[in-house]
């Protein structure tokens, strides 16, 4: 062998030796995610956030922060309520800046959070929350616009071409559900109106039944008079009045503290007038022992159709997605024009939550022997009921026992 050659040769191979090798970002698990605070993190108590994040996968966890702090400020982190802690040190800084935090472990696949907190229990100001590791591998979050739980519905198959004059349906909402603002437990959605019951704050919840105008407009001060939805007239109590931004229409709510597992039955009818449509809505609560009108009110340019489009949702109105909402439906029946009495028992199941517009996986719905429920929110339980499932309940095979002529006329 050449000179040359005998002297290149081990040289070769001493740098080939001592070379980085490259490693698949894949197999190595270096994959690197980063949740905003923005969609997928949560004030509590307005002193510290929970970020959120759904992982696929066990084992490490490499935690950092995207941060920046007016003074010198100590940091303190954990995974999950019951997680370890551990305590940063962030310098003042007019910028985000990337702060490693430390490595947890993932014992099972599911929703997960990181909690973040200054030492002196104020916000802090953290943008994104850094996951590395194999743990990340394959983790969902939400980084959409929206941060309320998306939405559940469930619309409901009325057999062959039978027509709805009323539609009759009883909801409960469990205990774990009770404490839960800015929801609304929709049970008797038709097409052009809907009601149910809502949980609006600490202090107030109340039964809700509202009509939209055919006009498309989101002020309702835009419709024309002969689009105009009038109140013929309301029950004791309850208040009436115009709502817009969702469309338009004609709105009517009573106050009333319902209770959790309380089973409440609401009712609402349909009768034709000419080229319009009058719809009235009552409720029965235990606490009362009778049936109570919510409100009728008179809709132009309906071509006097009846009740169509039968539907119930769980809604979260307000950005308080962390929590839990969930609810029972149950009994639906429909009566039509001649009185007969028929019971619906299957459902499809729909939601907002979208893997690109709103990628939130803490929803779902089931049976529970005579009740359909629906749930949503709280990063508690990812849903197994796949978006256009038809679902259905037993049946109870008695019809409800109202005399239409004997309800309140006010």
């Amino acid at each position: 062998m050449p000179k040359l050659f005998k002297t290149v040769l081990p040289a070769i191979a001493i740098a080939i030796m001592l070379a980085p090798v490259a490693v698949n970002a894949q197999s190595a698990d270096t994959s690197t995610v980063a949740v905003p605070i923005s969609g997928s993190g949560y004030a509590v108590n307005n002193n510290f956030y929970r970020v959120y994040f759904l992982t696929k996968q066990n084992g490490p966890l490499q935690v950092a922060l995207k941060i920046k702090a007016q003074n010198d400020e100590k940091i303190i982190c954990r995974l999950d309520a019951g997680g370890k802690a551990t305590t940063i040190k962030v310098k003042a800084s007019t910028t985000y800046a990337n702060v490693a935090v430390a490595t947890y472990t993932v014992a099972k696949e599911g929703y997960h959070f990181i909690e973040i907190k200054q030492a002196n229990n104020q916000l802090p100001d953290v943008s994104e929350a850094i996951l590395s590791g194999p743990a990340s591998k394959d983790v969902k979050f939400n980084n959409s616009q929206y941060k309320g739980a998306p939405a559940t519905h469930l619309t409901y198959k009325v057999p062959g071409d039978s027509v709805a004059a009323w539609f009759y349906s009883e909801v409960s909402v469990p205990k774990v559900a009770d404490t839960t603002v800015n929801a609304y437990y929709e049970t008797n959605g038709f097409s052009g109106g809907y009601m149910g019951i809502q949980h609006n704050s600490k202090e107030e919840k109340r039964f809700i039944f509202s009509i939209w105008s055919n006009y498309n407009t989101n002020d309702p001060k835009e419709i024309p008079s002969d689009y105009a939805i009038t109140l013929i007239k309301k029950g004791a109590g309850v208040f009436t009045g115009e709502f817009g931004n969702e469309g338009s229409g004609g709105h009517s709510h009573l106050v009333f503290n319902w209770k959790a597992d309380v089973v409440y039955k609401l009712l609402v009818g349909a009768k034709p007038a000419g080229d319009h449509t009058i719809y009235t809505a009552y409720y029965y609560a235990p606490e009362n022992g009778a049936w109570k009108l919510i409100a009728q009110w008179d809709k132009t340019k309906t071509g006097g159709k009846l009740l169509t489009g039968l539907y119930s949702f769980v809604e979260n109105f307000g950005d308080n997605g962390m929590d839990y909402f969930s609810a029972r439906y149950g009994n639906q029946w429909i009566c039509t024009p001649t009185g007969k009495w028929i019971e619906l028992t299957s459902a499809r199941f729909t939601t907002t939550a979208d893997k690109v517009k709103h990628p939130r996986f803490d929803y779902g719905s089931g049976v529970d022997g005579k009740w359909f429920y629906m749930f949503s929110g709280g990063f508690k339980t990812v849903g197994t009921t796949p978006y256009g499932t038809v679902i259905t309940r037993q049946a109870n095979g008695t019809p409800p026992a109202i005399n239409f002529e004997a309800l309140p006329k006010q």
